[in-house]
């Protein structure tokens, strides 16, 4: 797995966890991925990478579902990651599919 893809992922699950309406603490989590993604760009430079144009085709192409998964990936890797929205979260995939 590239470094590309392991941002893409990210990015992904950020997504993921903005799917999750019924999730209060939804914006205290979505800002704690937000600065787990940049220290990882930090730490992980690439030239080849455009946030923008990556941003913008994740959050129109990618479905909700594959979302949903990335979001787990990256609560997993995430310390302080909050138990009850990982439930939630395998929940919902259980209803989508």
């Amino acid at each position: 797995m590239t470094i590309e893809d392991v941002y893409r992922y990210m990015i992904s699950g950020y997504f993921g966890v903005m799917e999750m309406d019924s999730y209060k603490l939804k914006e205290y989590v979505l800002n704690d991925i937000k600065n787990y993604i940049k220290d990882y760009m930090k730490d992980n430079p690439s030239k080849n990478f455009n946030l923008d144009e990556e941003v913008e085709n994740i959050k129109n192409n990618v479905s909700v579902n594959t979302k949903l998964q990335d979001a787990l990936l990256v609560l997993n890797k995430m310390d302080n990651a909050p138990m009850d929205l990982i439930l939630d979260i395998k929940h919902r995939l259980k209803t989508i599919k």
